[in-house]
Order: C-alpha cells, then sequence, then structure tokens
C-alpha cells in the first residue's frame, strides 16, 4: 500500500462518522440546521490536515497485530481501528479552532480559519466543544462494550488536560501584547512542547492502539512513554528551526515565530549563548510584526550559528532515542518497531 493509498483508505472511513454523529443528533429530535451546522463544521475542521496522528494510530496497531499493511486487516477490524484514528483528528480539529482564536490566525490549511467565515464568528467556541464531545460519542456507539473501554476514556481525558496544561503555559510565557524575554528559557520551552505537543500527537496515537491491540501492560505504556515523549520535543524544536532556517518553498509557509512572539527553541537557544549586546538587539526586536526588526533578530541566530547548534543537537537526541529504543522489553507485546517507524519519520525532515 502506497502512502496515498493508506490515506485514502483512512478517508473513506471518515463519511460513516460523520453519519453517526449526525444520527444522534436527529435521535435527540435536534432541528435539521443545526444538524447541517454541526455536518459543516466536523467537514470543515477535521479532515483537511496531512492526518499523520490518525494514520500513526493505524501504522501502530499493524505493527502490533504482526500485519505487514493496513490492506491486511479485515474490514471490520480496520474500521474501528481508523476510528479510534478519527478520534485523534477531532480533538485536534477541536484544539485547533479554539488556538485559532486564541491566536486572531488568519488561516488554517489553506483555507479562513474557522472563526472567521462571517456566519461562524464567535461559535466556533461551542463548535470547538462539539468537535471534542464527538469523540466520546464515538467511543461509546462504537467500544462500549470492549474490555479497555475505559482505558480510552482515560488516556483521551487525560491527554486533553495535558494538551491544554501546554497552551496555558504558553499563552502564559509568551502573549503577542506583551513581549519579555526574561520568561523564556529552554526549560520553559520543553514544558510547553511535551506538554502541548509531544502528548497528544506522540503519545496518544500510540497509546490507542496499544489498547485496541491488547497491549495493555502498564509497563509498556512507560515504555513507550519514555521515547515518545522525547520525540515529540525534538519534532517541535525541528518545527521550531524549520520556521526560521528551513526554505520557504520546502516546508510550504513563510516562517511567524519571530514577529509573533513565540517562545521558540530558536530564540532560548539565542538567549541561552549570547552577548550583552546581542541580548540587547533580541529585547528591542523580537516579537515586532516588522519585517526590518524581523531581519535583526535572525542577523543574531545566524552570528550565533544556531544552525550549526542545532544540527549537533539533532544527531545526540537521535542516537540517544535509538539508544532507549534498543533497550525495549518486547516479551510483553510491545514491538520496538513502533518507535522506529517514528523516528524514521521524524529524523531529518525538512518539512
Amino acid at each position: 500500500m502506497t502512502k496515498e493509498d493508506n490515506r485514502r483508505k483512512f478517508l473513506d472511513v471518515f463519511p460513516s462518522l460523520v453519519n453517526q454523529l449526525t444520527h444522534a443528533l436527529r435521535q435527540y429530535g435536534i432541528p435539521n440546521d443545526a444538524i447541517d451546522w454541526y455536518e459543516k463544521s466536523l467537514l470543515y475542521n477535521t479532515p483537511g490536515g496531512k492526518l499523520n496522528r490518525g494514520l500513526s494510530v493505524v501504522d501502530t496497531y499493524v505493527i502490533l497485530k504482526g500485519f505487514s499493511s493496513p490492506s491486511e486487516l479485515p474490514d471490520e477490524e480496520y474500521h474501528k481501528i481508523a476510528l479510534l484514528g478519527w478520534c485523534v483528528e477531532l480533538l485536534q480539529a477541536y484544539f485547533l479552532v479554539a488556538d485559532d482564536m486564541m491566536d486572531k490566525s488568519i488561516t488554517r490549511r489553506g483555507q479562513p480559519c474557522w472563526y472567521r467565515l462571517d456566519e461562524v464568528g464567535d461559535m466556533a467556541i461551542n463548535d470547538a466543544f462539539m468537535l471534542e464531545a464527538a469523540i466520546y460519542c464515538l467511543l461509546k456507539a462504537n467500544f462500549r462494550n470492549e474490555s479497555y473501554y475505559v482505558n480510552l476514556l482515560e488516556v483521551l481525558h487525560d491527554v486533553t488536560f495535558q494538551t491544554e496544561v501546554g497552551q496555558l503555559l504558553d499563552l502564559m510565557t509568551a502573549p503577542e501584547t506583551m513581549v519579555d524575554l526574561s520568561k523564556f528559557s529552554l526549560e520553559r520551552h520543553s514544558y510547553i512542547v511535551i506538554f502541548k505537543t509531544a502528548y497528544y500527537s506522540f503519545y496518544l496515537p500510540v497509546a490507542l492502539a496499544m489498547y485496541g491491540a491488547g497491549v495493555n501492560d502498564e509497563r509498556d505504556f512507560l515504555q513507550a512513554k519514555e521515547v515518545l515523549l522525547p520525540l515529540g520535543e525534538y519534532f517541535q524544536i525541528q518545527d521550531d528551526y524549520l520556521d526560521c532556517f528551513g526554505s520557504p518553498e520546502e516546508i510550504g509557509k513563510i516562517g511567524t515565530d519571530i514577529q509573533d512572539n513565540k517562545c521558540s527553541w530558536v530564540i532560548n537557544a539565542a538567549l541561552k549563548l549570547c552577548s550583552p549586546e546581542q541580548r540587547k538587539i533580541l529585547d528591542q526586536n523580537y516579537g515586532r510584526k516588522d519585517d526590518e526588526c524581523e531581519k535583526k533578530c535572525k542577523q543574531v541566530f545566524y552570528d550565533l550559528k544556531l544552525d550549526k547548534v542545532y544540527e549537533k543537537y539533532e544527531v545526540q537526541v537521535a542516537q540517544k532515542l535509538r539508544e532507549k529504543i534498543e533497550q525495549i522489553d518486547e516479551s510483553r507485546g510491545f514491538k520496538r518497531e513502533v518507535l522506529y517507524a517514528f523516528l524514521d519519520k521524524v529524523y531529518k525532515r525538512k518539512k
């Protein structure tokens, strides 16, 4: 199965998910205009991204069950594990709709942010809540009789809370309206990205697949977490690095972290290495909506050779992660291959 075939097979499950959710509203006797609105929100906000998180649930399950491709799964089995993948994508949609409002973002996935549609506005707040609630409607309808149903509920609730804590730390540390680099540090950045990104983007898809595949020993979840959280941190540091040093043609966007006052790895690494004179330049120019200010910050980053610092970090972190993966105990059903698959996708990516 090609990557595109895998994605298409996963997307084919989405209409049945929408039907289940709209059917639930009809069971409540909800008027058709509200049902149409909910369907529009689901279609606009959920399936338009890369789908990496949802596909990771399926890919992890395939590895744990000993198959070589999702195409080998019986249709009913594939549909069920794909639903868990879509639960992660619904969680992502919930976060993004809310995050775009908090950040006053303009576009998302090549289209206007949901809240910016004329007919939506602040109604997007409730739409975000309904995207999250969809997860639990689907779990109840499809997994209530499974022995691991409560485990699914708990891990999703836990990771949602952890992600929201990460968002709180991010909003407190780097509001766009007030630049204060004294709040920044590599330690603070690590907390933010582990809680805001690593738990839901890396640990959650694997945890859901593990429960679905019957790998449920707490020691295996701990093994997975010890690799996936630092891997998720590395992934976000890559994003931060590419935002500043990557080619817009390669990464598909123009970096905005400097002007948006983001608490990124790049600024935190610079603050740790810079001279008093360079620190003054950063204090005066970082987080300003001005192209010249951005250029001055970038010049400091280039003078500090942060590209070389990053390249050294990337090699070191990959080596440490490989060492951890090699120490994984596979005796209870978990497999190193799951973690190598994640690392191989991330290592030295350019977009």
